[in-house]
């Protein structure tokens, strides 16, 4: 009996261990979605936030991202038959091993911008009735 032939796992798992991916960078993670009797590929894009487990048997990646600014976070499995392919896209120099702190920091960026908009509209609002009195 060979031991080598023997296939534990549909992926390949020492294709996913050479994967060099760390917190901060940007990634895009291929999912395999059945939709019936069909599948297809969905890409899920994103920062990794944290990566938990190394990668052991049991490891994880968290990937966030903002849609519709509102933000959207996925723990998706190293080593998952789910995974299609992983992609670094983009590296970032960072100093912590977990950013969860950037969870905050992009709700404080998205109140700041919706409060310069909400005194943008009252601003104009105010300079068109002004407009509308100088008028009369």
């Amino acid at each position: 009996m060979n031991l080598k032939n023997i296939k534990i796992s549909p992926i390949d798992i020492e294709a996913r261990k050479k994967v060099d991916m760390r917190p901060g960078d940007t990634v895009r993670v291929w999912t395999k979605v059945k939709e019936g009797e069909k599948t297809r590929t969905q890409a899920f894009e994103g920062m990794i936030l944290a990566i938990k487990h190394g990668k052991e048997n049991g490891g994880t990646f968290t990937v966030r991202k903002v849609i519709d600014e509102v933000g959207v976070e996925r723990i998706f499995p190293l080593y998952s038959p789910v995974i299609d392919s992983i992609e670094v896209l983009k590296r970032a120099k960072v100093r912590r091993s977990k950013l969860y702190y950037i969870r905050e920091k992009a709700t404080k960026e998205l109140k700041r911008h919706l409060k310069s908009e909400l005194l943008g509209a009252r601003k104009e609002s105010n300079t068109d009735t002004k407009k509308a009195e100088v008028k009369e």
